[in-house]
């Protein structure tokens, strides 16, 4: 599935024009014509105002069903505990040192992208 066409369900589903997400977000109506007709690929920023606007969690931006979807059990490399992460996550977060949060939604976007969830290409800038 696109990201635009997904986009354009949930607004329909809400009931809401591109106006209102205009109105929501900032965006340019046309530029969020542009995303739905998958001639932009929005960043993640983007993407996070229309979830906002569109009254849902940015996981379903990705996924149609009702809880995040289920993320496959991927195995700690040996020796990696603790390279490159905030000391202070490691209070706060999960046992590898990211935050919890973090962690779950970077799984879920790359377990989604790998998935064909964005499409077989992208438009060149």
């Amino acid at each position: 599935m696109i990201i635009g066409d997904r986009l354009r369900a949930l607004r329909e589903e809400k009931k809401f024009s591109q106006g209102d997400i205009e109105k929501r977000t900032g965006l340019l109506r046309c530029y969020i014509s542009r995303v739905e007709n998958g001639h932009t690929v929005p960043a993640i920023e983007t993407l996070e105002k229309m979830a906002r606007a569109l009254e849902v969690p940015l996981y379903q931006l990705f996924y149609d069903g009702e809880e995040p979807p289920e993320l496959p059990q991927v195995p700690k490399a040996a020796g990696s505990r603790g390279r490159g992460r905030p000391k202070a996550a490691a209070a706060h977060g999960s046992e590898d040192g990211w935050p919890v949060d973090a962690t779950r939604f970077i799984s879920q976007a790359v377990a989604l992208h790998l998935r064909g969830w964005f499409g077989t290409s992208f438009p060149s800038s």
